[in-house]
């Protein structure tokens, strides 16, 4: 997870001011010093750290702060809006051309994941209903061009390309054209990277520019690499005129150190960040939300928009009346998984729910894949009947599917088990809710859920 160890430092200081009615200067200027310690492990840069903390505590001994009744929160809110400014204050969007394709030039530096990012980027475009031309810019890395035509296939998107033996500018050139002959409205253009930056590479890259004049000069760096992703962003600004910044590796930092550090040193804004390395895991990078994931509040808008892009409007409203009179099946359970994992790993899903770092046993919580493909395998074994009507399951039933799943007869159990256990809360909440039986619902409530397990937690 991002800022994890960053995430927990803070809400730990934060927890302990917010216990108290009153806060003075002494209480807020340790408060801080823990801050300014967890900023500096998260790996963020010196002297962005020094300014950080200088403007909060500016802001946070004013006599509004120290004589409120909230004192603690209202340092807290401080802290918010700061690390929000800190990363850029509103979401960056990518500028379009007047006149299409608009043209965005992928660089950065060899194994930071550039051409996975573009294929990422051309599907997140795609989504929106435009016509993205990917083009493979990269001749001198071995398979960098099968990569992105192996990745364009895979989301349908056209690949321009004239082989490693063509100079990356007259790629970019004959790309250019294509695009505007074919219809592309966006021309994502991969480029070459080195294992350092060198004046070969950026004499390349500046030709490059010349020809295609984008809109767009994103560089692609890897949040892991903490300060060094804020270097390599300083020398190729400079050199390019870099228009914004893509972090990927997000999800595998916990430190996360380039992402508070890359605006404040150069000035780029972060556009997108990549939380996994799926095709569909980049998110556009919002500076707000970022921070409340940080402090622990959450973050239920993207959590909101992953939901309205994967699940089913019409689904869910049949899924509730079935949930209502407890005909949920196993046909319903396995629709709901794969709507689920959709949206992204669990855990991410988890994490940008408000307050579920601070509660009992979700903080380790750790969901597994695993498990969950077993589940699917268990219920992918049942017969058409055996889903709809889980009472007919007897132990011949179960041998059979424990077999075609590659299971034991014990998670099978354990699985129907849950499932029933899931039906039952299902209905006992129902009748709660003003079903059937509504009356001494407040009794039920005390049992509902004891003891119950996610098949897949």
């Amino acid at each position: 997870m991002a800022f994890e160890g960053l995430s927990g430092r803070l809400q730990s200081v934060f927890s302990k001011l917010k216990g108290k009615g009153k806060l003075s200067e002494e209480d807020v200027s340790e408060a801080l010093r823990e801050v300014r310690l967890a900023l500096l492990e998260a790996d963020v840069n010196f002297k962005v750290v020094k300014e950080f903390i200088a403007k909060v505590k500016e802001r946070a001994v004013g006599q509004d702060v120290m004589k409120s009744f909230t004192p603690g929160m209202m340092v807290v809110d401080i802290v918010n809006k700061e690390l929000t400014d800190l990363m850029g204050g509103v979401q960056s969007k990518l500028e379009k051309s007047n006149k299409p394709p608009t043209v965005i030039m992928m660089v950065g530096l060899q194994g930071a994941g550039k051409t996975t990012t573009s294929g990422k980027l051309a599907r997140l475009l795609q989504k929106q209903n435009h016509r993205p031309l990917l083009v493979a810019g990269d001749i001198y890395r071995p398979a960098a061009i099968k990569q992105l035509q192996i990745l364009g296939e895979q989301i349908k998107v056209p690949v321009f390309s004239l082989g490693d033996q063509t100079s990356p500018v007259d790629i970019a050139r004959a790309a250019y054209d294509h695009a505007k002959e074919n219809g592309n409205d966006y021309l994502i253009m991969d480029t070459a990277g080195r294992l350092h930056i060198d004046e070969q590479l950026m004499e390349e890259l500046e030709q490059i520019r010349e020809v295609i004049h984008p809109e767009e000069i994103l560089l692609v760096v890897d949040a892991m690499t903490g300060q060094d992703a804020v270097n390599v962003a300083e020398s190729f600004h400079r050199q390019l005129n870099l228009t914004g910044v893509v972090l990927t590796k997000l999800d595998g930092d916990t430190r996360g150190g380039a992402a508070l550090s890359v605006k404040a040193v150069t000035g780029c804004p972060i556009k997108f960040a990549a939380m996994g390395e799926k095709i569909d895991a980049l998110e556009p990078f919002h500076p707000e939300r970022m921070a409340s994931r940080i402090l622990g509040m959450g973050d239920m808008l993207t959590l909101i928009e992953k939901a309205q892009s994967a699940i089913d409007a019409e689904k869910a409203a049949e899924l509730e009346r079935k949930m209502r009179k407890a005909e949920f099946t196993f046909e319903d359970f396995l629709d709901q998984m794969e709507q689920i994992k959709k949206m992204g790993p669990i855990d991410q899903l988890l994490d940008m729910m408000p307050g579920m770092g601070k509660m009992k046993g979700m903080k380790d919580l750790k969901v597994d894949e695993r498990q969950m493909a077993r589940v699917e395998a268990i219920v992918k074994s049942m017969t058409k009947d055996e889903k709809r009507k889980p009472e007919i399951l007897n132990a011949s039933r179960r041998k059979r599917i424990a077999k075609g799943s590659g299971t034991s007869i014990q998670d099978v159990n354990r699985l129907i088990k849950q499932f029933e256990d899931m039906r039952m809360m299902m209905k006992q909440f129902s009748s709660m809710m003003g079903g059937k039986g509504g009356k001494g619902g407040k009794g039920k409530l005390g049992k509902l859920g004891k003891g119950f397990r996610f098949p897949f937690g």
